[in-house]
């Protein structure tokens, strides 16, 4: 507004407010009362009506005056004195205060003139945002023509502003849609090589119809930074999995001596937490790994053994430099599975030296874990936690039922030991009768009995010294050589059949079972203490009834195997014949299924095993017995009609007689199945 700093009133003559309006040059004078508040205007038009008049120049206005105004406050915002002046019929308003006392003057002109000028300003404004904030932009009216583009944009998309301005946003983005109902939609839009985000949205104009306002963000930029930022969040994954999941501890000092990084297997081993380490001296917390003698050698050096929860370690202390400056030191603490490495070396200096062959011995494993084939899932559990059990010497006790391979995971444990080069000693106790069992384990002395050799003999204690020894079918061991087994397990240690001479042995003992040795010790039948001292570690393989995904594997496996030890050339299984072994329960497990293998190769005639190749006994079982059977001509039934026949009376079986559910079983209507019993003979009592 511009400020009213004189007034009229009624008394004014016509000349002196012909001589204000000259001096101020405004077309309308405010006319205020004797209390100084505005009661009207005088404009040029009642000055020119009132010289028209040939009004005389002393004449005062105060008939003239314009009483019906309006005024605007002085507290009007500026969004309410756009609506007055969209409205007014007059171009110019008078600001009261108030008391109603005129304090200025607003003309339509230069309100206008005020609101270009703000608009211009506003518009710079979002440019220097807009080309600031690298985001470009245009807009669209309501027949979605272009009518504005920013520099960012032009630059952004490499097209001049002339070549899109009034083009149609559907010829320049053919594939840009809103949804009917939908004011803003986001989107990524690769242009060229660019990759950008756009914002795409309505806005409502001043004819009342909509137009769009498209913002775009290149991305490309961010996409790349994304990546790098993955790449390195994969780096640090990686290396703080190596970190925490090594067998070495890890600390790191600062040039003062303070702890910087501790890994979590060497807190674990020194039952510490990080807020007990970071930012520590290290003398306070690890003095026996003197890390700081290495800040002021500079050398690197390893110490002696160490001892902590009966666990021995060695600290490998390294000096870390910058631009030859020491700024710290790294504590490598190695303390697993160092007596692996002392056997290994042990081994080393005794083949160099000559006393022991390079090659394995006669009695060794035959199998390992890679050799067992299995796609079970609690299978591979099994071999894992096997090889992680073979790493040490404790006893394990393997149990399933008979045929399940037990023997061969013994083996397997053995060949992933660091004894795999060492004897592999199996004794079926079982097997060999109750009266030599003793001397079969311990070997005897010369005249120890009738019939004796002359130079005694080695036990298999002796033979598996330095190795294993497997112990099948322990649950068959008499209680009174349980005793001297015990001695042994506790000891290491034994006497031979009438010897006096006390030997000492390094084995490594694996024993298994088909019994409930639980149920044997509440009996009295195997001693308890033996018991436990067996079952540290205990493996439970499962039957094949329980992991039949491995059925066609192993059928596989044996086919090729027989094929070459027999002569035979078996391509493969029919599907019914394998849907046979499928359904058998396998109470001999895996030794069952190779013999059943084997059988029905040898009863093969065209390269490929059918159902009547198998055993009668184990058709029988599974009901496919009814493969075997002949129509009445004396011909066997064609095979589709005794698969079919067979389908339909394993769905009455499982139904329970009842047809309905039988049909849904088979997928067929009732009408159909009808005709087939009636086809087949099925009786209704199935």
């Amino acid at each position: 507004m511009t400020p009213v700093d004189k007034c009229l009133t009624s008394e004014h003559t016509l000349l002196e407010t012909i001589v204000y309006m000259n001096e101020y040059k405004w077309n309308t004078l405010p006319v205020v009362n004797s209390a100084n508040k505005l009661v009207g205007v005088f404009t040029r038009s009642i000055l020119f009506q009132m010289l028209l008049s040939h009004e005389s120049m002393d004449t005062p206005i105060g008939n003239y005056v314009k009483k019906d105004i309006g005024t605007i406050s002085n507290h009007t915002t500026v969004e309410q004195l756009e609506e007055y002046i969209a409205v007014s019929e007059v171009g110019t308003g008078f600001v009261v205060n108030d008391e109603g006392v005129p304090i200025g003057l607003i003309s339509k002109s230069a309100a206008v003139k005020s609101f270009l000028q703000k608009t211009r300003m506003l518009k710079e404004q979002l440019e220097r945002i807009l080309q600031n904030s690298n985001l470009g932009a245009f807009m669209a009216d309501d027949a979605q023509r272009i009518i504005f583009i920013n520099d960012n944009l032009e630059k952004m998309i490499g097209v001049p502003e002339s070549t899109l301005l009034n083009k149609k946003v559907i010829d320049v983005f053919p594939d840009w849609i809103i949804p009917v109902g939908v004011n803003e939609v986001h989107f990524q839009e690769k242009i060229g090589s660019q990759t950008f985000m756009i914002r795409l949205s309505k806005f409502n104009m001043t004819n009342g119809k909509q137009g769009l306002i498209a913002l775009f963000q290149n991305i490309s930029e961010l996409e790349n930074m994304a990546q790098e930022l993955a790449t390195i969040k994969t780096l640090k994954s990686l290396l703080q999995t190596v970190i925490d999941h090594s067998y070495d501890g890890l600390v790191m000092i600062n040039a003062v001596g303070k702890i910087t990084f501790t890994s979590p297997s060497l807190l674990e081993l020194f039952e510490l937490q990080h807020n007990q380490t970071a930012d520590i001296p290290i003398e306070e917390i690890f003095p026996q790994f003197e890390l700081t003698k290495v800040l002021k050698t500079g050398v690197a050096d390893i110490s002696d053994f160490m001892e902590i929860k009966g666990i021995n370690y060695l600290v490998y202390r390294i000096p870390v430099y910058q631009d030859e400056q020491i700024i710290g030191a790294i504590g490598k603490i190695v303390y697993r599975q160092l007596h692996e490495v002392r056997e290994t070396f042990k081994r080393y200096e005794r083949k160099e030296m000559g006393n022991i062959p390079a090659k394995k011995p006669a009695e060794s494993s035959r199998f390992s874990f890679d050799e067992i084939l299995s796609k079970d899932p609690q299978m591979e559990k099994l071999f894992k936690s096997g090889m992680k059990a073979a790493k040490g010497k404790t006893t394990i006790l393997i149990r399933g039922e008979s045929g399940t391979g037990k023997e061969l995971f013994a083996h397997a444990i053995h060949s992933s030991s660091n004894r795999e080069n060492a004897p592999f000693i199996t004794v079926n106790c079982a097997a060999i009768p109750e009266h030599l069992l003793e001397s079969e384990f311990f070997g005897y002395e010369e005249g120890a009995f009738t019939g004796a050799k002359q130079k005694g003999k080695s036990g298999k204690f002796d033979m598996a010294n330095g190795g294993t020894l497997f112990l099948d079918e322990i649950g068959d061991m008499s209680l009174q050589l349980q005793a001297k087994l015990l001695r042994v397990l506790q000891e290491r240690e034994f006497y031979r059949v009438g010897g006096t001479e006390r030997i000492t042995v390094d084995i490594r003992i694996i024993a298994a079972t088909n019994r409930n040795l639980e149920e044997m010790v509440e009996k009295g039948e195997f001693r308890e203490d033996l018991f436990y001292r067996l079952n540290v570690i205990s493996f439970e393989i499962p039957p094949l009834r329980k992991r039949k995904g491995d059925i066609l594997l192993l059928c596989k496996s044996f086919m090729e195997e027989l094929n070459k030890q027999n002569g035979t050339s078996i391509t493969g299984w029919d599907p019914l014949a394998e849907q046979a072994l499928l359904e058998h329960d396998w109470p001999g497990n895996v030794r069952e299924l190779r013999n059943v293998c084997e059988r029905a190769m040898i009863f093969a005639d065209n390269g490929m095993i059918h159902v009547e190749d198998l055993p009668d006994n184990l058709l029988k079982k599974i009901g496919f017995n009814l493969f075997l059977e002949e129509d009445e001509s004396g011909m066997e039934k064609p095979l589709l009609e005794r698969a079919e026949e067979m389908a339909i009376r394993a769905a009455l079986k499982q139904a329970d007689g009842n047809k309905s559910k039988a049909c849904k079983l088979l997928g067929i209507s009732r009408s159909v199945l009808y005709d087939k019993l009636k086809k087949y003979e099925v009786s209704d009592a199935i």
